[in-house]
């Protein structure tokens, strides 16, 4: 699965980005999609991801209420709106797919494949 994620870039405190995830060539349908972000100088941590089927999500909890994770299978996206930014989300963030163990799915090595990641800066 070749995964490409993009929509980063420069935005103030407070604003919006919206990343979106694609796949070439295959579909999300049947895996579980996470994003993930690397801050500088830090591990890659989740973000978020749906869960246990499908169709339940799970935030980290720095995001929630902020971050959200949506899919349309019909396109092959899965996207993150990202609201309420702050500088401390400034980061490479990543899309990720596979069928990650139950309860694992925070833990960056039970994903599968990986996107080349897409940079967000936060500025304050």
């Amino acid at each position: 699965v070749q995964l490409q994620a993009s929509g980063g870039g420069l935005v103030q405190a407070g604003g919006s980005l919206k990343l979106s995830c694609s796949t070439s060539g295959q579909t999300f349908r049947g895996y579980k999609v996470a994003w993930f972000r690397q801050a500088p100088g830090k591990e890659r941590a989740f973000v978020a991801a749906f869960v246990y089927g499908g169709g339940d999500t799970l935030y980290t909890n720095s995001v929630k209420g902020r971050f959200f994770i949506s899919r349309d299978n019909a396109k092959n996206m899965v996207y993150l709106q990202m609201n309420s930014m702050k500088p401390e989300d400034t980061a490479v963030y990543s899309c990720a797919v596979g069928r990650p163990p139950f309860g694992l799915w925070t833990d960056a090595a039970a994903w599968n494949y990986w996107g080349q990641g897409t940079l967000v800066t936060v500025s304050s």
